[in-house]
């Protein structure tokens, strides 16, 4: 048996879950619509479910999956809010730039 990939982000999970539920996008949902069908599709199926479903919808009929799939991004973003909006320390930002603080091994050959 295939060792289960986890997921890398909550988001990607919780866009299956939304793809997968019997929410439309021509419903126009409001933020605590789409966590409760978030919510009851991954009670429903599960996270492997989920993606196992997407990944079906995806073979059967891939140009309106990926209309549904972008709809559910947005909507999982505009919900659950984008992490990548919040601060945090820069990962480009290079060691003893007064940014953060650089461990000792970045710092050795700087004297």
């Amino acid at each position: 048996m295939w060792p289960v990939m986890r997921y890398l982000s909550y988001r990607a999970c919780y866009a299956d879950a939304l793809f997968v539920s019997a929410l439309r996008r021509s419903d126009e949902p409001d933020a605590e619509q789409v966590r409760r069908a978030v919510a009851a599709a991954i009670s429903a199926f599960g996270a492997p479910g989920c993606t196992e479903l997407v990944a079906q919808e995806f073979g059967d009929h891939p140009e309106t999956a990926v209309i549904r799939m972008r709809w559910a991004c947005m909507a999982v973003r505009e919900a659950f809010g984008d992490p990548g909006s919040k601060p945090g320390p820069a990962l480009d930002t290079p060691p003893g730039s007064g940014r953060h603080a650089a461990p000792a091994r970045y710092m050795a050959g700087a004297a």
